[in-house]
């Protein structure tokens, strides 16, 4: 730490320089406190992996003139591919006025950028620091135990990841369950910019979001990803932690084996090894949303669970969660009260903001298709190829008998107690997305009453 820090008190600490760490920071910085970013890697951005892309709301609510950060592509399409052995189903789409809705970026870029507006707001950062523990007394967090010496602050943000020790410290979560945790491994090659926009059919400057599913995946609760840098793409795979363990499957083979897939290979051929990395992503959802605030201190973004896998949607809401968690604070020193009688307000925000909202919206889905990752990932994608292999083919026999073939096995190799218990996961799926949104609308619609 610096001789600016000389009594070892600020107003606020924040654990973690990712996007809810610096969202924090930054946002209570502007409010005019003291702030302190402690990040335990060498500069913000150097273990940090993600999917891939970043969506401007959020991106702009932090950073407004986020445009001149170090953005790879804005994405122009979404693509959704159904994998078999050899043969997949792609489904593109595209909105002109979406093109600016997301964005890829590298995170050794960004957030170094994220950091260096942060510093110009007047956050202190301090890299290379490794947090041992909270300081607690009387049982209120007032501090952080450093590898060099503590520091104390009136309130503290935790925002040091999905393992975050400091929230499973001071009792606001459990260890980590296997099925509530993702680990993805993601490799990144180079490949030259018109390569890309050749391959994968975009203008100059555009990128493309892909979601895999099925194929090399197939019987695991899984899916795979490839995104448009530059110069480069990015593949990888997320798949449960539970599946892995109990399957004993490799995640560098079960990479490899997507990347060998003829739809993928065909993308990346001749492309040069940058970067493997791996990482953990929370998959538990608003149900395993744990404590997220005690006396002194808040807890944001992964360490706090906050990811929609749904959507595949996680550095917007840590970047949201943590300027809540910022401006919870904020009211803190208003009131002149650290303890979780104010800190509360933290939860609120968050249930009254799309964070939580959404999470709530899909608490059922992910279970529902963890439990039948067999069907809908698997059996369901590798049917749909299979129609559009005999839809697209003349091969001189007539297309009668192959579809009298195809449905004969569609009911015979899929029992009907299968078939059965698939569409009621189906409708619970449906059924808990549209009554949870009909909810939301009430409650919209009864704000805008009073």
């Amino acid at each position: 730490m610096s001789e600016e820090i000389i009594q070892n008190k600020v107003d606020i600490i924040v654990v973690g320089a990712g996007p809810a760490g610096v969202s924090a920071a930054i946002t209570a910085a502007r409010g005019g406190k003291k702030v302190v970013l402690v990040e335990r890697a060498p500069y913000a951005g150097a273990k940090n992996m993600y999917g891939g892309v970043i969506y401007s709301h959020a991106a702009q609510e932090i950073f407004p003139n986020y445009k001149e950060a170090p953005v790879e592509r804005y994405i122009s399409k979404h693509n959704y591919v159904l994998l078999s052995d050899e043969d997949s189903t792609e489904i593109s789409y595209k909105n002109p006025s979406h093109e600016k809705c997301a964005f890829v970026a590298i995170r050794a870029k960004w957030d170094k950028w994220c950091v260096q507006e942060a510093v110009k707001e007047g956050v202190y950062f301090a890299p290379d620091t490794l947090v041992k523990e909270l300081i607690v007394k009387d049982g209120k967090v007032v501090g952080i135990t450093t590898d060099v010496e503590d520091f104390y602050a009136d309130v503290v943000i935790i925002a040091d990841g999905v393992n975050s020790l400091l929230a499973r410290q001071i009792g606001l979560r459990e260890d980590i369950k296997p099925k509530n945790v993702a680990l993805a491994v993601k490799e990144v090659i180079r490949l030259a910019p018109e390569v890309i926009e050749k391959r994968f059919s975009l203008k100059e400057g555009t990128g493309c979001a892909m979601e895999l599913v099925g194929g090399p995946l197939a019987q695991m609760f899984g899916m795979g990803i490839v995104y448009t840098n530059k110069d480069s793409v990015a593949v990888g795979i997320g798949v449960s932690l539970e599946d892995l363990k109990t399957r004993k499957v490799k995640p560098y083979e079960l990479l490899d084996a997507v990347k060998k897939h003829p739809f993928v290979a065909e993308l990346i051929e001749g492309g040069e090894l940058l970067e493997y990395s791996a990482h953990l992503i929370p998959e538990g959802g608003y149900k395993a949303v744990p404590k997220l605030y005690t006396d002194g201190a808040m807890v944001a973004g992964d360490a706090a669970g906050l990811v929609n896998n749904v959507h595949f949607e996680g550095t917007n809401l840590a970047m949201i969660s943590g300027k809540l968690a910022a401006q919870t604070a904020l009211e803190a020193f208003e009131r002149g009260d650290f303890s979780s009688n104010t800190l509360c307000l933290y939860k609120k925000m968050l249930e009254n903001s799309f964070v939580l909202k959404d999470l709530k919206t899909y608490k059922d889905v992910v279970h529902t298709l963890s439990g039948r990752a067999g069907s809908f990932l698997t059996y369901y994608p590798a049917k749909v190829n299979e129609f559009f292999s005999i839809f697209t083919c003349a091969d001189g026999v007539p297309k009668k008998g192959n579809f009298q073939k195809f449905t004969k096995e569609f009911f015979t190799k899929r029992s009907l107690s299968e078939l059965f218990k698939d569409a009621i996961a189906g409708i619970k799926i449906v059924f808990g997305i549209l009554t949870v949104s009909y909810t939301h609308l009430r409650a919209h619609e009864t704000e805008a009453d009073l």
